[in-house]
């Protein structure tokens, strides 16, 4: 079955200014089509472009292009920082379980989607690939579709496919995806990976992200047995522990003996692993991140990280003070439904200093500084110094618990401050 296919500067000539254009996620970023419309600038005028984490170059969020092309992020990644710490782009605070409803509800209505997708099949069914998370949503909800057609795109099973009738340009690719290779661990994320996995149960359904942290964690995990998955997305680590068994989901209860994810990104290896492998599903994060389906599962043990928490168990992960740095995503998603899963267990994992040598465990968050968690929420916290549980614990017992898992160069001073803030609340009931 033929298609008619165009070329990359055809098919973006379907972009008009004053368009809002969705860009396919992560590993799936359309690249080719990117440049090309990118290649338009002179044309365009205030396009908006929507996206998650893309891979890749986002030249369209350069201040040369600023009356061409304006971002508005779901999630800011190494990509686009500048341009939205810069004040050329936006972004918007949102759960990543909630994306899909601002497509479908027209709170964004969507022009165009740009996608990245696998050859259609005998039926006519292109995939998404590695990437549905709320490009489910946006192909469905967008006046115009336009996909790059990649044979070294994977087929997965879920959710995913596109008849191709339902794509108005079609651009053949020939392109690798882009590979993220796994993280070298050092010491501390050792320490942290060891620490989550004592406290991970056999029959557990996990959820982690990409990141030294998660590799670290899953290493520590080889002599588990029954894990499920269960996240987001997940990266090549999950794999060493489907082929050693450790990995079979034969206690989940959603999606029993089933790995879900919203996306991936990883190296070669992932994306040969997910080909057209019943064992995997890839749906969208409407479902994966739905709270009512992730507590259906056991012992959901949700590691998630953070960039600073203070003494009450308030986690910053999306801003650096004022400054945006990545998004509020599905960290919350889960944190809540590992709480609400049946001997669940929703983890905040982070090194004890940042690169610069401060503290992350701090008397109060930065000027600014977003509350991604909040401290109702919270529950355990991990650094390479051991593991507190703040569930039931009040302000002045946070606060000693947070200070014994800080640096030691820090706990004199966080326990002093700690003690300022609610020692003489302390004092009257102990």
């Amino acid at each position: 079955m033929r298609y008619c296919t165009l070329s990359a500067e055809d098919a973006v000539a379907k972009i008009k200014s004053g368009d809002r254009v969705f860009l396919h996620t992560a590993a799936a970023t359309p690249q080719r089509l990117i440049d090309a419309m990118v290649r338009r600038a002179s044309e365009l005028k205030n396009v908006e472009i929507v996206s998650l984490h893309t891979e890749g170059e986002a030249a369209y969020a350069r201040p040369e292009y600023r009356e061409s092309f304006r971002l508005n992020a779901l999630f800011v990644g190494k990509n686009v920082r500048q341009s939205v710490q810069q004040g050329d782009g936006d972004s918007i605070p949102v759960f990543l379980s909630d994306v899909p409803s601002l497509f479908y509800d027209r709170v964004l209505p969507l022009d165009v989607a740009l996608v990245h997708v696998s050859p259609p099949d005998r039926h006519g069914y292109c995939s998404l690939g590695v990437s549905v998370d709320a490009t489910l949503a946006a192909v469905q909800s967008a006046r115009l579709v336009i996909a790059q057609v990649n044979p070294q795109m994977p087929r997965t099973h879920g959710e995913g496919l596109l008849h191709a009738s339902k794509i108005h340009a079609m651009v053949e690719v020939d392109d690798p995806l882009p590979e993220t290779p796994r993280h070298v661990l050092e010491d501390v994320e050792i320490r942290i990976g060891r620490h989550i996995a004592s406290i991970v149960e056999d029959g557990a359904t996990l959820q982690m992200g990409i990141g030294a942290i998660p590799d670290a964690t899953l290493a520590a995990l080889s002599g588990h047995r029954d894990l499920g998955i269960h996240s987001e997305m997940f990266s090549d680590g999950v794999i060493d522990l489907v082929e050693k068994g450790v990995i079979n989901g034969s206690q989940k209860r959603s999606h029993r003996e089933i790995i879900v994810a919203s996306f991936l990104v990883g190296t070669r290896r992932l994306y040969d692993f997910v080909d057209d492998n019943p064992l995997v599903e890839m749906l969208p994060s409407d479902f994966v991140n739905d709270t009512r389906e992730i507590r259906r599962n056991p012992r959901v043990t949700a590691i998630n990280s953070a960039l600073e928490i203070d003494m009450s168990g308030q986690v910053c992960a999306d801003s650096i003070g004022q400054k945006y740095y990545s998004g509020v995503g599905g960290q919350m998603d889960f944190i809540r439904g590992a709480a609400l899963s049946r001997g669940g267990k929703p983890i905040i994992a982070l090194p004890s200093t940042t690169k610069h040598g401060l503290s992350r465990i701090v008397p109060m968050l930065k000027p600014g500084a977003g509350v991604v968690t909040t401290r109702a929420h919270v529950r355990y916290v991990v650094t390479e110094f051991g593991i507190v549980n703040l569930h039931g614990k009040n302000l002045r017992q946070r606060a000693e618990a947070l200070a014994s898992i800080a640096h030691p160069d820090f706990r004199e001073e966080i326990s002093r401050q700690a003690h300022e803030l609610y020692g003489s609340y302390g004092r009257r009931f102990m």
